[in-house]
Parts: structure tokens; sequence; C-alpha cells
């Protein structure tokens, strides 16, 4: 009966392995106003989603998950901003990695040409045979910033952040992804008796600024479907916000559509890594 066991427990690892495998991954290196770069993983590609860190930083935190930077296929950069963007031309120097951009934030990054390749909002990206990324504008003061919305064996992870307001545009695309992960950048009390000067406030508030836990809230609340499996709440203010409010105040709007799990990234990754794919969503209802 114990010989049973753990051939039934050796079974069930293996094929927790084998799903494993065949699964996109998603990892945050690290979010926040200090550098943002999320790795995205298949058994065939490594991909980033911005770059916004140094050299030395980007090869220390892919170390940690035991990847070198040489092994990255290519970085998309969703906008320009140095937080996002720039560290994708040192990321061209160092290792000649490909970087895919919109034409504004390649010439606003100054990226080397020979590298680049430019892709329009709504442009489906293929990269390798089964993993496919779908740029969606959003808005953000000063950018041509775009949201990511990642196709594989039938699932979607979207990456969103940087924006003050969100489009009908960008819940149509969003809605049903079974992984979200999305800024909640600041609470509005906190902003609002912060010591940023008025003029910072109002910028962060705007419609081309940052979404508040509130908003972040009521925009998840309009998107996520019983196939949402899990959110990661990025990019928040170290001065104006605090992983439980986050968490707590976007709990507050979506409690009755969403009984996933979510988590916190912070400046400092990487950190959990999240799993997509309908054959882990099988092995999962098989476990229930």
């Amino acid at each position: 009966m114990v010989a049973m066991n753990c051939c039934d427990l050796f079974n069930t690892l293996t094929r927790w392995a084998s799903v494993i495998r065949m699964s996109l991954k998603i990892t945050h290196l690290g979010t926040g106003s200090r550098g943002n770069s999320t790795l995205l993983e298949t058994d065939e590609v490594k991909i980033l989603i911005d770059q916004g860190f140094s050299g030395a930083q980007l090869a220390k935190r892919l170390g940690l998950l035991g990847i070198n930077p040489e092994e990255i296929d290519c970085a998309l950069i969703s906008h320009h901003h140095g937080d996002h963007g720039g560290g994708a031309l040192i990321a061209q120097k160092k290792w000649q990695m490909q970087v895919l951009a919109n034409e504004r934030t390649a010439q606003e990054l100054n990226l080397d040409p020979m590298l680049t390749t430019y892709f329009g909002s709504l442009d489906m990206i293929r990269i390798g045979d089964e993993l496919s990324v779908l740029p969606v504008p959003v808005p953000h003061s000063g950018s041509d910033n775009v949201a990511f919305i990642a196709s594989y064996r039938g699932e979607r992870a979207a990456v969103i952040t940087d924006l003050g307001s969100w489009t009908d545009e960008l819940v149509r695309h969003v809605y049903g992804c079974e992984h979200i992960s999305i800024e909640a950048n600041y609470d509005e009390n906190r902003l609002n008796s912060g010591p940023y000067p008025f003029s910072l406030k109002e910028r962060i508030r705007g419609r081309g600024g940052h979404l508040s836990n509130n908003q972040t809230g009521q925009f998840l609340a309009e998107v996520c479907t019983k196939a949402t499996r899990t959110i990661v709440l990025t990019h928040l203010s170290e001065k104006n916000n605090t992983p439980h409010l986050a968490e707590s105040t976007v709990l507050y709007y979506i409690s009755d559509v969403f009984d996933g799990d979510i988590h916190i990234s912070h400046q400092d990754g990487p950190e959990k890594t999240h799993y997509i794919g309908k054959e882990l969503q099988q092995l999962e209802q098989a476990r229930k």
C-alpha cells in the first residue's frame, strides 16, 4: 500500500513537472519607479516585457533565476520612460538583445536600428511557434504607451502599467484573461496628504497618469471572470501606497467576481512565478 502511494505521488509529481514545462511562466523581476521588467518564459523562448534596469541589475535578477541575459530572445518595451525602457539600449549594446517597440518609443530611446523591430498598436507579434503578444494602446502622458496581452496554448496573460484611465478597447482585450498584472500605484488619501507638490499630484491622478487602488479595483471588476486565476498588483508607489492598502482596496471591488490568488509585486525581485496554459488548467480541475 505504501509502495502504491509512493508510486502515485511520483506519477503526480512527474505529470506536474511536465505540465509546468508546457506552461507560460510569468515572473516579475521588479516593478516600481526605480525600474520595471517582467520575464515571460515558455519551453521554447524567453522574453522580457520592459527593461528599466541597469545592465548589472538585469543580470543579477535574471541570474537569481539561473538565466543569462544572452538567453533572452527579445525585449518588448511598453514606452520610453526610463523606468520601463531606460535599460533597453544597454541590453542591445551589452548582449546584442533584440528589442521590439513602437516607432516613437524606439526613437525616444535612441535604440540601435539593427537590433530593433517596430510594432504598431494591435499588431499581433509572434515569438516562436506558440507565443503571441498583442500591444494595446493605453493613455499615459508624454508617451505612446501600450499594455501587452500574451497568448499561449489557449490562455492569456495581461501586463498593464502606467495608465491613468482605460479604454473600452483595453477592457475588450483583457476581459477573461487567466492572469492579469496591473499597476495599483497610489492610495488617494496618502497622495493627497503626502509631500508631493500639487502639480505632480495632479499629473499622477490625471487621465494620463497612474491608476489609484480604487481605479484598479474598478477596472478589474470589469474584466475579471471565473477564468481569471491570478492577479498581480504592480508599480506601487513607495511614498503613496502600501501593499495592504492596495490589496484590500482592490479585493473590495472584485470579491464577487474573483476567487483566485492575488499577489503584490515589489521593487526588489524576482518574485513568485505564475503559470498559465490549458494543460495546467485541466490538471488543476482534475484535482478538485
